[in-house]
Formats: C-alpha cells, sequence, structure tokens
C-alpha cells in the first residue's frame, strides 16, 4: 500500500477558554454568514443548550443529526440545505455530529464551524470524516481538500459531559502514539511534517499518562483545572495534528483496522469508539510482540477503566466471530498493512485469542 503525505495541519481557526461559544455571531458575521443550519444531537444537545447563545443577526435552522453519519443522512441534509438556502454549517455535538457536518458542508461548497461537546476524538480538528453504514458498521473514511472553519471549545460545556465520553476520548488519543510510531520507525529519513507528526503523537501519549487522573478529578468536581484543559487539548487539537501533519503516517494503523473490523458483530455497538480503539492497541501491541509495552500500560488502563480484552467487554466471540472480524481486519484498503509486520487474518485472530489468555486473571 502507498501511503499519501499531504499536510492538513489545521481548522482556519481554532478557539479554546471560556464562554468561547459566546462569541458566534461575531465569527459567523466576521464569515458574512447569514443563514446557517444547527445541526445537533439529542442528549449532547439537551447538555449543551444553556452554553448555546442567542444568535440575533443570523438565522437558524436547527436540524437533529439522525444519529449515524452516512451517505443517506448526507444527501438528506442536502436537501434542506438547497430548500432553505443556507450557507454554513454550525455542527454542535459529538464526533458523529462534526463529521456529518464535515460531509455535508464539503457536498454542498459550504463552511462548516464545529462546537463540540465532547472529547472523545480529534473529530472536530480534521477534515475528514468516518462514513457508516446504515447498519452501523464502517463503511470508509472521506478526506476533504478543505479544512474546518473554525473550531470553538468551551471547556466548561465538555466539563459538563459524560465522564465515560472522556475516558473512550483518552483511549482513543492514546492510540495516536503506538499507531503512528508503528509507522513512522520505519522511515529512514523523516520530513519535518513527519518529525511534526511524531512529535505531537508522543505529547499525546505523554500528556494523557501525566494528566488523565487529575482531569477526570476535574470532572468529579465539575471544577475546572489544568490537567483538564491539557487533556482536552491532548484528544481534540494535538492528536488532529497528529494524522494532520503526517497524513497516512500518522493517522491510523492496526488499532483502528481492529476497532473498525469489530463493527461488524452488532453487540460491539454497545461500546464507544474510544474504548476499542484502546482494545485495539493492545491486539497492535500483541501483533508486535511487544508484552512489555502492555505490561506498562495496564495499570493506566485500569485505572481508566479501558477495556484490556474482549472479555473486559463483555463480548464472547465464537469461532465464527473471530474469523469474520479478523478477515475484516486485513481488508486490503485498511491501514494495518502500514505496520512493518505481514498481517494475515490468521494473525489478527492469533493476537486476539492470545490476548485473551494473557489477560486472565488480570
Amino acid at each position: 500500500m502507498s501511503l499519501s503525505l499531504i499536510v492538513r495541519g489545521a481548522p482556519q481557526e481554532y478557539e479554546c477558554k471560556e464562554h468561547a461559544w459566546n462569541e458566534l455571531e461575531n465569527h459567523l458575521n466576521r464569515r458574512n454568514l447569514k443563514k446557517v443550519m444547527i445541526l445537533h444531537g439529542k442528549n449532547s444537545w439537551e447538555a449543551a443548550k444553556p452554553y448555546f447563545p442567542e444568535l440575533h443577526t443570523v438565522q437558524t435552522h436547527f436540524v437533529y443529526y439522525g444519529g449515524e453519519c452516512t451517505d443517506e443522512r448526507t444527501q438528506e441534509l442536502t436537501t434542506i440545505i438547497k430548500e432553505q438556502e443556507l450557507d454554513a454549517i454550525v455542527a454542535v455535538g459529538g464526533g458523529k455530529v462534526a463529521d456529518l457536518g464535515k460531509a455535508a458542508a464539503y457536498a454542498n461548497g459550504l463552511p462548516v464551524l464545529i462546537l463540540p461537546t465532547l472529547a472523545a476524538t480529534c473529530a472536530a480538528y480534521t477534515p475528514l470524516s468516518v462514513i457508516y453504514h446504515p447498519d452501523g458498521s464502517m463503511a470508509r473514511y472521506d478526506v476533504f481538500p478543505v479544512s474546518n472553519a473554525l473550531v470553538l471549545i468551551d471547556p466548561e460545556v465538555i466539563l459538563h459531559s459524560p465522564k465515560e465520553l472522556m475516558i473512550a476520548g483518552i483511549g482513543d488519543t492514546l492510540a495516536k502514539w503506538y499507531e503512528a510510531d508503528a509507522i513512522i520507525s520505519q522511515m529512514k529519513i523523516q520530513p519535518i511534517e513527519i518529525q511534526v507528526a511524531e512529535f505531537a503523537a508522543k505529547k499525546c501519549h505523554d500528556v494523557l499518562l501525566t494528566d488523565s487522573k487529575e482531569a477526570l478529578k476535574a470532572m468529579d468536581t465539575l471544577t475546572l483545572n489544568q490537567a483538564f484543559l491539557n487533556v482536552v487539548e491532548t484528544n481534540i487539537l494535538v492528536g488532529g495534528m497528529v494524522g494532520g501533519f503526517g497524513d497516512d503516517y500518522g493517522r491510523t494503523a492496526g488499532a483502528h483496522s481492529i476497532h473498525d473490523a469489530l463493527t461488524l458483530l452488532p453487540e460491539s455497538h454497545a461500546h464507544l469508539h474510544g474504548n476499542k480503539v484502546a482494545y485495539g492497541v493492545f491486539v497492535q501491541l500483541v501483533i508486535e510482540e511487544k508484552w512489555n509495552e502492555i505490561d506498562s500500560l495496564l495499570p493506566f488502563y485500569h485505572e481508566l477503566g479501558l477495556p484490556i480484552s474482549l472479555k473486559a467487554m463483555e463480548m464472547e466471540l465464537t469461532e465464527e466471530s473471530y474469523n469474520r472480524v479478523a478477515k475484516r481486519a486485513v481488508e486490503d484498503y485498511e491501514t494495518i498493512h502500514f505496520m512493518k509486520e505481514t498481517i494475515t487474518a490468521e494473525i489478527v485472530k492469533k493476537a486476539m485469542v492470545d490476548l485473551e489468555e494473557y489477560m486472565q486473571g488480570r
């Protein structure tokens, strides 16, 4: 597989500060945007509404995103955009809301402004969307040649978000280091943009291992602290920089391929994206025979409640399910093949089974 290296380093504008959302109208006016879609979630929107400002000079059309980021839903939003003659999308919510907003905005040549309510992924930062099938299984990634117009983060909003989603975000962002390292470590010569991606990936690892405990305490007490701010910006900004500067060299490798394959199983849909990726990190490390690294991460996983095995996710796979997942993980287009090892379905299946055995009693 050939790897792409195009830098998509950042949104056009990014701001993270208390009460940042209050400036949304100014940001819209500066861009001369007068008729906008407010694309939002359900539970996340109920939590976000008290923080969402009144817009006096901008016409708004509020739309529930529908629960999934699919081609079908993108087309439905396109119909609304054309009927209402809208000139921008403001996506307020988590990763799937952001991804759908980006997909619909690109399809219609509109700017997208993202107000994240969670720090569970870097979706608010990155110019790509994960597209799913209507049944919840993953279809593909779409990478766009246009940056997000604005990312506006109010840490107070995220402070009140579900703690388990922050933990999943930590699991997803921790994977940035292990997946980027699996690819970048193979390079004899590293261009400057790759060096930036590697620095950002290592920063993800170091900040999360250092600050996650105190950040989660902030959520328990609903009191902002520096550790919380560090983790929020690591999950969104620094995590986004890894793929933004590294492109295929920094985006995903084995852990996300395992996640993608698990989405074939309906029982996996009850588990958060970042938790499945965190499990995928361990499967990748088994393939790399880095058992010592697994051991070093175990206390961190236990402290946060990240899954160390399928059993920890209460997923008991049959032989058929193991085979399906392993086969899906090694499809020709999957990024697991960016690893230096030659990966087959048999290798993936053995790694998953070996991990289950290793984690018994741990």
